[in-house]
């Protein structure tokens, strides 16, 4: 089973959930945001969000791939560039922090551990960038698919909670905690890219 793992470009945002690429729960501040999905352009709000990120900031986002098939993707910028973090009660995202906006793993491809590896990818892209850490808004009451991670499953990856809240409380994960693992992240990229890079093995019968 090949894996692998491309930043986020105008190129592959069709790969993405129709749900999730006409989303702009993030992107937008609330009221521009009903806007946009009264206008019936959200999709239109969304490619222009990716490509003023990408051209001021860089790559903001992973697709993963298992075999070829879309199987999950993970959204993150600094938090300048997400309007909507400041609607939260446990804003603001600390200013040394790139915020974890949103990630999704599709049906079929949950429980693989693609979750953890997009964790990691992201700690290695900023670990590369000189960011200090990413934060996140968890959802403490999640019960199904939506733009705010399950907050459970952020502790579980390694975030800590650093703003507590009964519903929404803020989580962070130190790169510097990360970089004691770096040498763990490059293996699992390393494996995850090796998946199919390498020739297969004729083996004598």
């Amino acid at each position: 089973m090949g894996r692998r793992l491309v930043p986020l470009t105008l190129d592959n945002l069709s790969d993405l959930p129709k749900r999730c690429r006409s989303c702009v729960f993030w992107e937008l501040d609330p009221v521009s945001g009903e806007a946009a999905v009264q206008a019936g352009k959200p999709e239109l709000e969304k490619e222009a969000w990716i490509s003023a990120v990408l051209l001021e900031w860089g790559s903001c986002g992973r697709v993963v791939y298992v075999d070829d098939v879309p199987a999950g993707f993970v959204l993150y910028a600094p938090p300048a560039y997400v309007p909507r973090s400041m609607a939260f009660p446990t804003s603001p995202v600390s200013p040394d922090a790139v915020q974890l906006m949103t990630a999704r793993i599709m049906p079929g491809f949950q429980g693989q551990g693609i979750g953890r590896v997009l964790v990691q990818t992201i700690a290695k892209d900023l670990v590369r960038r000189g960011v200090k850490a990413v934060e996140a808004f968890g959802d403490a009451k999640w019960s199904e698919p939506g733009c705010v991670l399950p907050a459970d499953h952020l502790l579980a990856v390694g975030f800590k909670t650093v703003r507590a809240h009964p519903r929404y409380p803020r989580l962070r994960l130190e790169m510097r905690s990360a970089i004691s693992w770096k040498e763990d992240v490059e293996m699992a990229i390393d494996r995850l890219l090796g998946a199919v890079q390498k020739e297969p093995v004729l083996r004598p019968l």
